[in-house]
């Protein structure tokens, strides 16, 4: 008797139950609920999560069996996206053995390795104590970046949506990573922003086969010309780092040559050119605390970026300089000061749910709140976009996330009441009582 068909059936009907197990059923009742779809805000409504999706969203629904949370009128919105971060590829910034995010070969456009086929995903650790840091503040993605200002390419490579749910496949497709304009990204084009678009004119030129591999000319391995071919003529999503005005035009100009689906990160000058990009359907990811001129590229920063983008009718999102990994809590604090200059309330939870999700070749899946969508939730004591507010629960996939992290392990280990010196577990330079 074969056995093998009989081992294959017990085994799938473990991994159902384990599913079934894996994916709780919940029925969050009297939420305020933020949906970030065109519903808006519903008042005092419930949500009903089976099988890890939601599967609807209305009043007075019967729980069926599912765990019931009564949110007391509490405000209750997706999980919210982190940035453009490196969780889960980097954990002490200073400490290079502990960051994958960036590869370096070489400087200058002379000797330029280009690598576009580079991807950071492969190296995600879903295990980073980053990501609970990151999670029990209402985190529930990221899009991992890779960096091009430490490598020897002005082209950083591929990224992608990372769910923060223990997971190590993305949520969305590959993103492309380029950086432009002066500074860092014209120090690898050979000291001049001009040479960016002769380059990126050459690589396209390399990709259709007027430039043959193999020649003097050519920048690309065979891996390289196969991934950039992806981002060109309509397909992938390319993510491109740039403040001024002068060259956002030329890139609009450039990416619709090429049909290249563009999205910006920072454009700091992006509101000059608000009406071009609503038409071309550019998303544009806003540091909305850049208000001064940080570099001859962002002469024309301002607190009324992200408003004045939002009122073109631009689809507006949000980054943040320095160390976005280890304080990506921050970037609700971002979305806050937008709507504090501004930003109609719903478009800055928007920019922190759907815009990316969106973007990011996710939003039929998470950003959202609706009948079909992952049931990824946070449940908060207040709005969101106050830095006054706390997270009271996070759902992904309508499972309750351990709402704990290595700080909060540290803080129950030294601060907390100890029984006593002798027979407690606190070392000996401590109190019995830390006051």
């Amino acid at each position: 008797m074969n056995r093998l068909p009989m081992i294959a059936a017990a085994a799938a009907c473990l991994w159902l139950a384990a599913g079934a197990a894996w994916a709780q059923d919940l029925l969050i009742r009297n939420a305020t609920v933020h949906t970030a779809t065109t519903r808006g805000t519903l008042q005092n409504a419930d949500v009903l999560v089976r099988g890890g999706r939601i599967a609807a969203v209305g009043n007075g629904l019967s729980a069926g069996g599912a765990q019931v949370v009564d949110a007391q009128g509490k405000p209750l919105t997706p999980a919210l996206f982190g940035g453009v971060t490196g969780i889960g590829l980097e954990e002490v910034s200073a400490e290079e053995a502990t960051s994958d995010h960036a590869l370096a070969l070489g400087s200058g456009a002379k000797d330029m390795v280009v690598r576009p086929e580079f991807d950071v995903t492969l190296a995600y650790n879903p295990d980073s104590v980053l990501v609970p840091i990151a999670r029990v503040e209402g985190i529930g993605f990221t899009l991992l970046g890779a960096d091009a200002t430490p490598g020897g390419s002005f082209i950083g490579g591929q990224g992608a949506l990372m769910r923060l749910d223990g997971g190590i496949d993305p949520a969305g497709p590959r993103v492309l990573f380029v950086e432009l304009g002066g500074g860092s990204a014209a120090n690898l084009t050979g000291k001049t922003r001009a040479a960016q678009w002769m380059l990126l004119d050459q690589l396209i030129d390399e990709i259709r086969g007027r430039i043959p591999q193999g020649s003097d000319m050519a920048l690309l391995t065979p891996a390289g010309r196969r991934t950039l071919a992806h981002y060109i003529d309509g397909g992938g999503r390319v993510l491109v780092g740039v403040h001024r005005a002068a060259d956002i035009r030329q890139l609009l100009r450039w990416s619709k040559r090429h049909g290249v689906r563009i999205a910006i990160s920072g454009g700091a000058e992006a509101w000059k050119l608000a009406p071009e990009l609503a038409a071309a359907r550019v998303p544009v990811f806003v540091d909305p605390l850049a208000n001064l001129p940080a570099s001859f590229d962002q002469l024309g920063a301002s607190l009324e970026t992200a408003a004045r983008l939002r009122a073109a009718g631009v689809a507006v999102g949000f980054t943040q300089a320095g160390d976005s990994s280890h304080n990506a809590r921050k970037i609700r604090q971002l979305a806050g000061n937008a709507v504090a200059n501004g930003l109609p309330w719903e478009d800055g939870l928007a920019g922190l749910t759907r815009v990316p999700a969106e973007a990011f070749g996710a939003g039929d899946r998470i950003g959202g709140i609706a009948p079909g969508m992952r049931a990824d939730l946070v449940l908060w004591d207040g709005d969101p976009l106050e830095v006054t507010s706390l997270v009271q629960q996070v759902w992904l996939d309508g499972r309750a996330m351990p709402m704990r992290t290595r700080q909060t392990e540290l803080f129950e280990r030294y601060l907390r009441t100890a029984p006593s010196i002798e027979g407690g577990d606190m070392p000996r330079a401590y109190p019995a009582t830390v006051r």
